[in-house]
């Protein structure tokens, strides 16, 4: 039996900001409970819904070092669809209704987790063969387990593995202050291992000291062995491109499905998209307040808005994107300069343009279930979600060829009859104009050859099944 220990800041469905907690929620699930005992270690935030923390049990408490003080450490349990779920409580550290904000307070407080984490594991009664940790909120686990806790036998031997969800964020600060908050030595905090441009990163602290790195595309991990993309960190990335693996994440078809979605129109499979998938269209048609018109060509955008999403591309191109005949629906909040510039083209295109500057679960299933493409133009995308959910529902993607979405998206070609989406290369506002152009002459000259490439979309496995599978290498490889 392999005992694995996932050690992370969020968690479906307990608390989730972005792809991280559906990875650390779903993965854990899919393993074979005959031969993997996976556990997953989350502090326990004031923020949690009452229905989680009303059925938590109290399992111990004592209290820990950190630095020069000495900190409560609670532990509470759950066992959620099946995986053991251990709640680090500390009222201090996890008060409030955000799990994140200010940078410094962020770091105090995942320095607090990372050690906690690790010093609940004799108490609980758990001694993991792994322990796989989740982006820099848990970076320095591995820092601590070969340094402060190497020399305590039950240490001894456990592995870790770092995995990168996006390189852009790497917990750092000023030394002194870093050091004084997790109480390293001061000779960790030197170039070969925590110290970057004379401050301190806990991610680099975690990518140097884990046993194997994964990131959460093949792509993306050749990309951030460059300067372009490496945040930094390209170097370290390349002195470790042997340990280093590229597994893309996948989606919970149980939840995104059009076969089974209760939050659409119409349900629909590879069988029958051809007539009820358009039933999708006109009914989100008539919901956000456009034309109804199954003949209409419409793109739908479900993001962050900030810079990495390519939306400045867009912000180019959008009155040539307009045009008769073409309807665009944008869902999701960020950068105000983003969320201003789609209601600004929405009052000039009304009948066109439904800009949705909120977040709804509910509408995203409508949107992937009624538009015939959906444009995710990213600068950089580490795996992506969007453009796995866009095939499921038989909703062509448009990307960009980088990171994940490369990995997941193949380009239509029409000579082969092959494809299942379109893309363009470069970081350029016209070759994403002339790739949407010419999936609408598609859409509109060819419709057979639309609806095959909506049928291979529709036929791609992206599950988690098949990624848990190159998890399971990596497990017994190291």
């Amino acid at each position: 039996m392999k005992k694995v220990a996932y050690i992370a800041s969020e968690c479906v469905p307990f608390i989730k900001t972005g792809g991280l907690a559906d990875v650390v929620g779903t993965l854990p699930k899919k393993f074979n409970r005959n031969e993997y005992d996976v556990r997953v270690i989350i502090p326990n935030y004031m923020c949690l819904p009452e229905k989680f923390k009303k059925n938590m049990k109290y399992i111990t408490h004592f209290h820990m070092d950190i630095g020069w003080k000495q900190q409560y450490v609670g532990v509470m349990y759950m066992e959620y669809e099946g995986v053991p779920v251990y709640f680090i409580d500390n009222e201090y550290y996890f008060n409030g209704f955000n799990i994140y904000g200010d940078v410094k307070w962020d770091i105090e407080k995942f320095c607090y987790f990372c050690k906690a984490a690790l010093s609940i594991l004799p108490s609980i009664g758990f001694r993991p063969d792994i322990i796989h940790c989740h982006d820099w909120q848990s970076g320095l686990v591995p820092v601590y387990l070969k340094t402060l806790f190497a020399s305590n036998p039950f240490y001894q031997g456990i592995k870790s593995i770092m995995t990168i969800h996006n390189l852009q964020f790497q917990g750092r600060w000023d030394i002194k202050t870093v050091q004084e908050y997790s109480g390293l030595p001061s000779d960790l905090f030197t170039p070969d291992k925590l110290e970057m441009n004379k401050d301190a990163s806990m991610l680099k602290g975690g990518l140097v000291y884990a046993d194997k790195i994964t990131t959460v595309s093949n792509t993306y991990a050749h990309e951030i062995q460059t300067p372009y993309y490496g945040e930094g960190l390209d170097g370290l990335l390349q002195a470790r491109w042997q340990s280093l693996w590229g597994i893309v994440n996948g989606i919970d078809y149980d939840i995104f499905n059009p076969a089974k979605d209760e939050k659409i129109e119409c349900k629909y499979n590879t069988r029958n998209y051809k007539k009820n998938k358009v039933k999708n269209k006109l009914a989100l048609q008539r919901e956000l307040g456009l034309p109804e018109d199954e003949n209409a060509y419409m793109m739908g955008i479900v993001s962050r808005l900030t810079d990495q999403k390519g939306l400045d591309l867009i912000d180019h191109i959008m009155n040539d994107i307009m045009t008769d005949g073409t309807q665009l629906v944008v869902l999701g909040t960020g950068d105000r300069r983003y969320e201003e510039m789609f209601k600004y083209y929405q009052g000039f295109h009304p009948a066109k343009l439904s800009a949705n500057i909120y977040f709804s679960d509910e509408l995203s299933h409508k949107i992937y279930a009624g538009c015939d493409s959906i444009l995710v133009p990213s600068r950089f995308e580490p795996c992506g979600l969007t453009q796995l959910m866009a095939l499921k529902y038989g909703s062509l993607p448009i990307v960009r060829e980088t990171g994940g979405l490369k990995d997941t998206v193949e380009p239509y070609n029409e000579y082969e009859g092959t494809g299942t989406g379109f893309s363009f290369a470069n970081y350029d506002a016209r070759e994403l104009l002339n790739t949407i152009n010419y999936s609408k002459r598609i859409f509109f000259d060819d419709k057979p050859a639309w609806q095959e490439m909506m049928k291979r979309a529709m036929q791609k496995d992206f599950s988690w099944d098949q990624s848990a599978k190159i998890y399971e290498q990596l497990y017994s490889e190291i």
